[in-house]
């Protein structure tokens, strides 16, 4: 299966996309600010361009799996191998403020908002589940 994250707005201080599951339009998304990080950049510049808690991760392509969440106490969407980040989850959320880097999926009715978020992600989840045993889940940042 593969996910597909286009980044549409780039605001001072958050990015909206598009979630695309398997080339059809699913949702929107809120991030942190795009700061023009590639899966490609070498660590040092990664460190030296990110603002911790509030840049989005680089573009490219990553593997995702679901597991154990400590922080939010429950299974996960986790994106795996991000270059200078730790425990990147696919979640609910309104703001840039509810994000260290993480996606947050809703419908992006409102200025520098996704909203119906919980509900969202749990038809992003139930999607996503169906599929997990079986095929291998990446996603595209763009």
């Amino acid at each position: 299966m593969e996910l597909k994250l286009e980044r549409i707005a780039r605001k001072s201080t958050y990015t909206i996309g598009k979630m695309y599951i398997n080339g059809e339009y699913f949702c929107d998304t809120i991030e942190d600010v795009d700061r023009g990080l590639k899966q490609t950049d070498d660590l040092n510049k990664i460190s030296s361009v990110k603002v911790k808690g509030q840049t989005a991760i680089p573009t490219g392509e990553y593997i995702v799996t679901k597991t154990f969440s400590t922080r939010f106490k429950r299974n996960m969407y986790l994106l795996n191998n991000v270059p200078g980040f730790e425990g990147i989850r696919i979640h609910s959320g309104n703001t840039e403020k509810d994000t260290e880097g993480c996606l947050i999926l809703g419908k992006n009715k409102a200025v520098g908002k996704v909203l119906e978020s919980r509900d969202t992600v749990n038809a992003f989840e139930k999607i996503l589940d169906k599929v997990l045993s079986k095929e291998q889940i990446c996603i595209v940042v763009e």
